[in-house]
């Protein structure tokens, strides 16, 4: 369950995320509303997986699938550079997710 948990912190994370992009500044009622909404879901899934994942791994994949969600969607729905290199780092991010997750049980 603590994954489900992580995962779901995870895709939560890319929606606040870009949603902050929609609320210039929380100048926008909508958007704004729904980026505090997700981030305090997004929180609250992340310390409920942190009860038995450790620390260490759950805050990188957090991080990690929040990185890798905003550039693919920042390049999908806001034109955002699509080059090569960038694909590779962030396959780098990925392999370095696994291999935490590798090492840490």
């Amino acid at each position: 369950m603590s994954w489900l948990f992580l995962i779901l912190s995870g895709l939560i994370e890319v929606v606040w995320a870009l949603s902050l992009k929609y609320a210039e500044g929380f100048t926008k009622f909508w958007p704004s509303a729904i980026s505090i909404g997700s981030i305090a879901a997004s929180m609250y899934l992340l310390s409920a997986a942190m009860r038995e994942l450790p620390v260490g791994l759950s805050y990188a994949v957090f991080v990690g699938m929040g990185a890798i969600g905003a550039t693919v969607l920042g390049i999908v729905l806001f034109g955002e550079p699509a080059s090569p290199l960038r694909f590779f780092f962030l396959a780098l991010l990925l392999a370095s997710l696994v291999g935490l997750r590798a090492t840490s049980v």
